[in-house]
């Protein structure tokens, strides 16, 4: 009797391994920067079946010093997720660019590649809802940034964006995190740093281009740019979802926040 429960455990182990959310490593190559650049791609279990469902797609964001497997390491339970919400999630190397095209270095060009090359990479080789209305973006830190940056001057391409923890607006910190290598220095380049920060890319967009949702950890030290972004966008009259709770600039924090900007993405997609 023992011996025939563990042999249907093992089948109902067996079975149950074979309907999970599988995780791909990739080189996507970039064509604007002639490279391939690391992704990492996790695709729920309905976009592989053999009458697969297309899925959403939430492209995730790294902060400054991280890579492709960033979000895995924040969130190791993200496959999960996956197959719980039927969404694809895709986390692309984002190197330490800030997710710009550089205008002083020619070889960086991470916004072109996130809101284009990727785009179409995925679209093409995953079973997908090609539009803006299955597509949204966030990110951690410079992560942030890079979400709110791309999905502003992109609101063609995505649907709903977040940010959590952004670096929403780079000039209090222009010795930090080699901004300076993309942009010069800002004492050099004030009128450059303010059209490259996201704090100053509200007007490209109106009220109901995009869904947006925005927080920030009370210990975090984007704490006040966050709290003026959200200042700037009630004074746009821009709708959007603002959340302050307790933490820092941590993975602990992101790893709870997290849960909130994937509801918050889940309810756009089924509008």
């Amino acid at each position: 009797m023992k011996r025939k429960t563990l042999l249907i455990a093992s089948l109902l182990l067996l079975v149950l391994s074979s309907y999970a959310a599988k995780v791909d490593t990739l080189l996507v190559k970039s064509p604007s920067m002639n490279k391939d650049i690391k992704v990492i791609v996790v695709t729920p279990d309905i976009a592989m079946e053999r009458n697969a469902i297309a899925c959403p797609v939430v492209y995730l964001l790294h902060g400054f010093g991280g890579n492709e497997k960033n979000w895995i390491q924040v969130k190791p339970n993200l496959p999960e997720i996956a197959d719980e919400k039927g969404i694809i999630f895709v986390c692309p190397d984002g190197s330490k660019s800030w997710y710009w095209d550089s205008p002083i270095n020619k070889d960086c060009r991470y916004e072109t590649f996130v809101s284009s090359e990727l785009i179409d990479y995925i679209d093409g080789h995953y079973n997908t809802i090609a539009n803006r209305k299955g597509r949204a973006i966030t990110g951690l830190s410079m992560g942030g940034h890079g979400a709110l940056w791309n999905a502003i001057r992109h609101k063609d391409v995505f649907g709903a964006a977040g940010s959590t923890s952004g670096g929403v607006d780079i000039r209090p910190f222009p010795q930090n995190w080699e901004m300076s290598k993309q942009l010069g220095e800002m004492a050099a380049n004030k009128k450059r740093w303010d059209d490259y920060t996201v704090i100053n890319q509200l007007d490209k967009i109106e009220n109901g281009d995009l869904a947006l949702i925005i927080d920030c950890g009370e210990a975090d030290f984007f704490l006040e740019v966050n709290k003026d972004l959200h200042k700037r966008l009630l004074g746009r009259k821009i709708d959007h979802d603002f959340i302050t709770r307790p933490g820092g600039h941590t993975g602990e924090y992101w790893n709870n926040s997290i849960d909130y900007q994937i509801l918050f993405f889940s309810k756009f997609f089924m509008k």
